[in-house]
């Protein structure tokens, strides 16, 4: 959930003192090898924890407490579910608890080298365990149980102890699997679909490797008869030993790099949350979320074991425009234009996706083999692919004769090295504009599950709806505020204005909902609280302090340089932003947001920049006391309500039992209680919502685009959080909205389904 600052960019006096002492500091060659390379690490160590301690808006102390910090976070990220080492490894560990701080000064690798090759010897045993384990039956009579609640777990003192706790495990994620296969057999021999069942596959999932997708065509014997418990039983753990084998088959492709990093993050993470580095993948991948485009064929990937296959077409994409590649397939050899195919069976899947990814004009061959079992060499010339779900879209909805329109921006991206590619500022600006000439009322801006993005996007959007003054305010360490305008006085919708947020709304996100709550130009509806970041982070290319190396990419650093304050002073950081309209959110009990994160900044506030509240609206205020009675007055509203409840105390039971029938009976408890909120999912206010014009005619070329449109504009029928947006903009017409009567046979069906 990271805010990228283009501004710093541009205003880079703190990051260029850095640049300008690291540069004499590390100008130096790396010297190459194949095999781990120590002073490379030594040198990435130096040059990330010099480069924090200069640039970080406020530094953490290297000291005793910083090195627990860091080995706690550290050993957690290695062994989450203490299923690898043992109580004698973690003494042996907790020697250094004390002493990180010192081998981070004195650039001492020997605390990861212990860790990561013991790590290594644990995972080899491991996987000889598991091996063993599910090679015999269950015996799901015996009265025994498992605790999913690792924090709290002791660590296995024997390789004894540590081979029961796996048996245990492995038990429960195959109990969980099994009786989702009975109960699909049993539903089947009752004429019931498990579509139909909501309890299947949906109540419980624990353990990391559970097979919860039973193959209904698959559990049925050669004369199509239901198959016998046995039968059932031995399927099932075939599944979950495939689940393993493709897990530690992931694990194995992991390298020394990618788990120094983990070392590397837990000393990052220490400064706060959002200080971090980026292996140059991950790097990478960063890019892309932020600017929603790559140079490539357009699919994603999966590997299974040791070979990589298909699993989607990117819309627009080269591959989906050749409509050789299909979804299944499994590519064997890629040849880059003329030369050699390389056989990549067993390679790592990031080092098949550079293979396949490459620039725009050049031609990559696959040799697959096809879903029918065929193989095929598919040549394809590499473009820019732009991800559909990155971009905002929006979508007309009529209602008692009056229309309103929903722009949905799942992030507020940019194109750092392109000014004219798109950006969320831009498109958000071009959708406001194609609803106006499509005559809306009202507009829903959904910036729910937006984690953020480019602040300088912010600036735009806030812009569209004001007339001009400051957005947001900045403050570095040691410097004077700086407050970021918008300086046009056009205002391109002047009309009524609902932001929606949750829980999961963060950073630009934020400081979006803010500006818009501060103005009182619009009205804030959703989850209580937003995640609660109000820090800006800027990534720093390592490369750049470096003469040469023969290494290839040393990643990027992104790190906490700045805080933003809304404009009236305040602070988004840990307190989020309070929704004007609160509605009851499944989530809401859960501990999630930014107050919840170990090392997070605290709250601050500055002097309230200047700036005139809308006036324009004289409907505000009883806009949000009607939207507040409709809400406490909503059943369906309540049952929401009861149901995050539910919910936040189903988090805190981690006890299972391993017997079959104690299973079954708690999960039929579960199942029952369920069922009474079944109607949350059920819920459809039945509004018809639809494209805009340019975009219906793209749907006509684009099958794919279709379906996802289709998709989305039900869910948007089925949302009780969109239906209330509607209301509010009804309640902020200038003339009343007359309401139309409810069908009976509609108040009925609503009556049942509440």
């Amino acid at each position: 959930m990271d805010t990228i600052i283009d501004f710093m960019k541009r205003n880079y006096k703190i990051i260029l003192a850095v640049v300008l002492l690291s540069v004499s500091l590390f100008a130096f060659k790396i010297n190459s090898t194949k095999t781990a390379d120590p002073e490379k690490d030594k040198m990435l160590l130096e040059l990330l924890t010099f480069v924090i301690e200069k640039g970080h808006y406020n530094p953490a102390k290297i000291d005793d407490a910083f090195s627990k910090g860091v080995y706690k976070d550290y050993i957690q990220a290695l062994d989450p579910s203490k299923r690898f080492f043992l109580q004698s490894d973690i003494d042996e560990f907790s020697k250094y608890e004390t002493e990180l701080d010192d081998e981070l000064m004195n650039k001492d690798l020997t605390f990861f080298e212990l860790t990561y090759n013991r790590l290594m010897k644990r995972m080899d045993e491991g996987k000889k365990v598991y091996s063993a384990i599910l090679s015999t039956p269950f015996d799901y009579s015996v009265d025994e149980s498992f605790n999913t609640d690792y924090e709290k777990a002791p660590y296995a003192k024997t390789a004894k102890d540590l081979k029961d706790r796996w048996r245990k495990q492995i038990k429960l994620s195959t109990l969980s699997s099994l009786t989702d296969r009975l109960k699909i057999q049993e539903n089947k021999e009752k004429g019931i679909s498990d579509k139909d069942d909501k309890s299947v596959s949906e109540v419980l999932k624990p353990g990391e490797f559970a097979d919860n997708t039973a193959d209904v065509e698959k559990d049925k014997s050669a004369d199509g008869k239901p198959k016998t418990f046995q039968e059932l039983e031995k399927i099932t753990r075939e599944s979950s030993l495939k689940s393993l084998d493709e897990y530690f088959g992931f694990m194995k492709d992991l390298t020394r790099d990618d788990w120094f990093s983990v070392y590397i993050n837990s000393i990052t993470s220490r400064f706060d949350p959002h200080t971090n580095y980026f292996p140059p993948e991950e790097k990478e991948r960063f890019d892309v979320e932020i600017s929603g485009k790559f140079e490539g064929i357009g699919a994603r990937l999966q590997k299974k074991n040791d070979f990589t296959e298909i699993t989607e077409l990117i819309s627009g994409g080269p591959a989906w425009r050749g409509k050789q590649l299909e979804a299944g397939d499994v590519i064997m050899k890629v040849a880059q234009g003329k030369a050699e195919p390389v056989d990549i069976v067993g390679m790592r899947l990031d080092d098949v996706v550079k293979k396949i990814k490459g620039a725009k004009g050049s031609e990559v061959r696959l040799t697959v083999k096809k879903v029918d079992g065929t193989i095929k060499t598919i040549a394809i010339v590499r473009d820019i692919v732009e991800i559909e779900e990155t971009y905002a879209k929006s979508s007309v909805v009529e209602r008692n004769g009056v229309k309103y329109g929903v722009i949905y921006l799942p992030k507020f991206y940019i194109d750092f090295e392109n000014r004219d590619g798109r950006d969320a500022g831009k498109d958000v600006a071009a959708e406001v504009e194609s609803l106006k000439k499509a005559g809306v009322n009202g507009i829903v801006l959904d910036v729910r599950d937006d984690g953020g993005g480019s602040l300088s996007t912010v600036v735009d959007i806030a812009g569209l709806f004001i007339e001009q003054g400051p957005i947001v305010q900045i403050k570095s360490a040691g410097r004077k505020k700086e407050v970021l305008f918008d300086r046009d006085k056009k205002i391109e919708w002047d009309g009524p204005l609902v932001i929606m947020v949750n829980s999961f709304s963060a950073s630009a996100s934020e400081i979006l909902a803010a500006a818009i709550q501060d103005y009182k130009r619009g009205i804030i509806i959703g989850s209580k609280q937003t995640y609660g970041k109000g820090t800006v982070q800027n990534v720093i290319d390592l490369n750049q302090f470096v003469r040469s190396s023969d290494q290839g990419d040393l990643g990027a650093l992104k790190t906490t340089t700045q805080k933003f304050y809304r404009i009236n002073g305040g602070s988004t950081q840990l307190e989020g932003v309070s929704s004007d309209v609160v509605m009851p959110d499944r989530y809401a009990y859960l501990k999630m947001g930014e107050r919840d994160v170990d090392n997070a900044m605290p709250w601050d506030k500055i002097d309230p920049a200047q700036y005139n509240v809308w006036t324009k609206n004289s409907k505000f205020n009883k806009a949000i006391a009607d939207s507040k009675n409709r809400i406490a007055k909503s059943e369906q509203f309540k049952l929401i309500e009861e149901n995050a409840k539910w919910i936040d105390e189903r988090s805190k039971e981690n006890d299972y039992s391993l017997k079959i029938e104690d299973f079954k009976k708690n999960q039929k408890a579960i199942e029952d209680t369920n069922k009474k909120f079944k109607s949350i999912a059920d819920y459809n206010y039945h509004l018809k919502f639809t494209s805009l014009p340019q975009e219906m005619e793209a749907m006509k070329k684009d099958a794919s685009l279709k379906e996802k449109r289709e998709r989305w504009h039900e869910s948007l029928s089925k949302d009780i959080y969109v239906e209330e947006a509607l209301n509010v903009l009804d309640d902020l017409q200038s003339n009343p909205v007359a309401k139309k009567s409810v069908p009976e046979t509609l108040k009925k069906e609503k009556l049942v389904k509440s």
